[in-house]
């Protein structure tokens, strides 16, 4: 009986040393896990979208959360960038950062995606709707505005103007082309030529385009003319076009969005201003915002990212440098 009594007494000081033990190795609760968040652009091949994954990286790094960049190559893949959204659900991501290729299209993935729990940030162009934590981006009708002012002072306020759209369903281009078209009807002098084709998201669709524009609006006109186009590949495809025509830097050419061989272009005369976004700090912003969002504090609904306006007398300034070239190395590791 003895022996029992002392068993069951050396087996509870046993239970109690190994419980002890235990909790003093690890007195504090397990932290949450890692917060791992999907980036999803647009397109994958402009330099523009290059800029953002570096600002996301980077915010990554400094908030020791995860992103996974993943978007369709080319920005006319509509279906590709849903399916892209719909596999990030599947995997419970912590959460979404997406820049909308169609304002109405995504529309009902980001609410499935809110709906099982995975919020959604918003970057670079708007949503027509859906249940978003943030967004986040350049105004870019304000940036239009400074693409037609920039025309019209180029013109002396008088001559022929020619927009080049990019694709219907893009909100921010959209927004930047009403806001070019707003600053231009308020000079007089300034006749609108076209405004109703478009380029559509790779450089070779905007670059025929660009050829059959020149042909019907401009090849031939003694009258001064301006172009203007609102991103990356229609401003490289009409530069392209121009070129070909013999007409780079006898027409005032004011583009949107930056690469090596447009900034080349404007060193050389034959882009007269470029409207440059901040992509590398809508990334990290937008980075930024879903993390403050799923740790529980308060972000602002609307974020204005900036944009400046370069051109040969600004473009070597430190702050246009860095704009124009940011270290991508430095975040991207390539």
């Amino acid at each position: 009986m003895r022996r029992q009594i002392l068993r069951g007494f050396l087996g509870l000081g046993a239970t109690w040393l190994f419980g002890c033990g235990k909790k003093a190795a690890d007195p504090q609760k397990p932290s949450a896990a890692r917060l791992r968040i999907a980036v999803i652009p647009k397109g994958t091949t402009h330099e523009f979208w290059k800029s953002v994954h570096a600002g996301a990286a980077k915010a990554a790094q400094e908030l020791s959360v995860d992103i996974v960049w993943k978007g369709p190559l080319k920005e006319d893949d509509l279906k590709g960038q849903v399916d892209v959204v719909q596999s990030f659900i599947a995997q419970r991501v912590s959460g979404i950062v997406l820049a909308p290729l169609n304002d109405k299209a995504l529309v009902g993935s980001v609410n499935t995606a809110v709906e099982q729990k995975i919020p959604v940030v918003i970057f670079d162009s708007a949503l027509a709707g859906g249940n978003i934590a943030s967004f986040v981006a350049t105004d870019n009708r304000a940036a239009g505005r400074l693409a037609g002012e920039r025309m019209a002072q180029l013109l002396g306020d008088k001559g022929k103007v020619v927009l080049l759209r990019y694709q219907e369903g893009s909100a921010s281009t959209h927004e930047r082309e009403e806001g070019f078209l707003e600053a231009v009807r308020q000079h007089a002098g300034l006749e609108l030529v076209s405004d109703n084709q478009y380029g559509g998201a790779t450089t070779e669709s905007a670059f025929a385009a660009s050829e059959r524009l020149l042909l019907s609006k401009v090849a031939g006109s003694e009258a001064s003319t301006g172009v203007f186009t609102p991103n990356e590949s229609t401003t490289f495809g009409m530069l392209l076009a121009l070129q070909k025509a013999k007409l780079a830097g006898k027409l005032k050419f004011v583009g949107f969005d930056a690469s090596d061989k447009l900034v080349q272009a404007v060193r050389v005369g034959e882009i007269d201003a470029l409207v440059l976004q901040n992509p590398f700090n809508m990334g990290y912003l937008s980075v930024k915002a879903m993390v403050s969002h799923l740790r529980g504090a308060a972000v602002e609904a609307r974020t204005d990212t900036g944009a400046k306006l370069v051109d040969k007398a600004n473009l070597d300034t430190p702050e246009i440098k860095e704009l124009v070239k940011p270290d991508l190395a430095k975040w991207l590791g390539k």
